[in-house]
């Protein structure tokens, strides 16, 4: 994930984390969209730049970027970060969002991931990239938004800061 959504690289030669992955050109989304896995499964999305949402194997939202703010899961909220840089220092700033956020937050991105899974289920995309070049990854991408649908909880446990 990028801090701004101009400092995007190509994500389909940079993601080296992400061994498994496919850029699709999908109607009704404005911009490509890039999936991938890392080595445990864990998928990440890519809508353009901007949102990006990044779940844990079992499906629950561990971070997400949208609308130029970081998302982080707190196990049963979200934490919302925004980076403020001064001339001699960069803060980051921690909001919990509350139920109402919480749950639009939700709203929205099942929203998108949906349609996503409709569209790939009736065959309506098109594959324009894919590391490997040779596998089909549109099976294991609808399985992992199934995984992301129904999650209970739908978050991730906290995630925890390196030391």
């Amino acid at each position: 994930m990028t801090l701004h959504p101009d400092d995007r690289e190509d994500l389909m030669r940079e993601a080296v984390a992400l061994p498994d992955r496919v850029e699709l050109s999908v109607p009704s989304f404005d911009s490509l969209i890039t999936i991938g896995f890392r080595s445990n499964s864990a998928m990440s999305i890519f809508i353009g730049s901007d949102p990006v949402y990044q779940f844990d194997p079992e499906g629950r939202l561990r971070r997400a970027f949208v609308a130029g703010l970081m998302y982080r899961s707190q196990h049963t909220s979200l934490a919302m970060l925004k980076r403020e840089r001064t001339a001699t220092q960069t803060v980051l700033l921690r909001t919990e969002l509350g139920d109402d956020a919480l749950q639009a937050f939700h709203d929205t991105m099942l929203v998108a991931l949906t349609l996503l899974e409709q569209k790939l289920h009736a065959s309506d995309f098109r594959i324009a990239r894919s590391v490997p070049d040779v596998v089909c990854h549109i099976t294991r991408i609808q399985a992992a938004l199934a995984s992301v649908r129904l999650a209970k909880p739908w978050l991730s446990p906290t995630i925890r800061r390196r030391l």
